[in-house]
């Protein structure tokens, strides 16, 4: 049931963002560590997603991705979901994000925050946070760098 709802969710927030002005599309690159039960991992990642204006002071998004704890006998996380966040000026944004991971046939809801600055150009460096619910909490602490285009 939550899938569902999630879905819906994510179904409503691309139909409505369709309905406000052109956004844009972004591919990055990203690293940090994963952390649960006083353990920690070094974990890398990529994603792309695109970006709704939603007038001059707002945004919301979608996004793919793919997450890799560093260690041996890990798996590839696959992560679908969005974010939505103010515009603080041309340059930097502030979001929350959620969405669901896929691992090994098992998913989990994640949620998060973020920042991103535009670097020069189409550049654009990150921080984000993430939390994972499953059986046990796992939150990862990343950095990345990409281009918005």
């Amino acid at each position: 049931m939550k899938n569902i709802a999630l879905v819906a969710a994510a179904a409503l927030l691309v139909s409505g963002a369709t309905a406000a002005q052109a956004g844009e599309g972004r591919v990055e690159v990203r690293g940090g560590i994963a952390f649960a039960s006083g353990t920690s991992e070094a974990v890398a990642g990529a994603a792309a997603g695109y970006d709704f204006d939603l007038g001059d002071t707002a945004f919301a998004g979608i996004e793919g991705s793919a997450d890799k704890v560093l260690t041996s006998g890990t798996s590839v996380l696959w992560g679908v979901g969005g974010r939505v966040g103010a515009k603080l000026g041309d340059q930097t944004r502030l979001y929350l994000n959620g969405g669901i991971g896929f691992c090994c046939g098992d998913s989990d809801f994640y949620a998060g925050v973020g920042a991103q600055q535009k670097l020069g150009g189409q550049f654009y460096g990150k921080i984000e946070y993430r939390r994972y619910f499953s059986v046990v909490d796992v939150n990862t602490a990343a950095i990345g760098v990409g281009i918005s285009f």
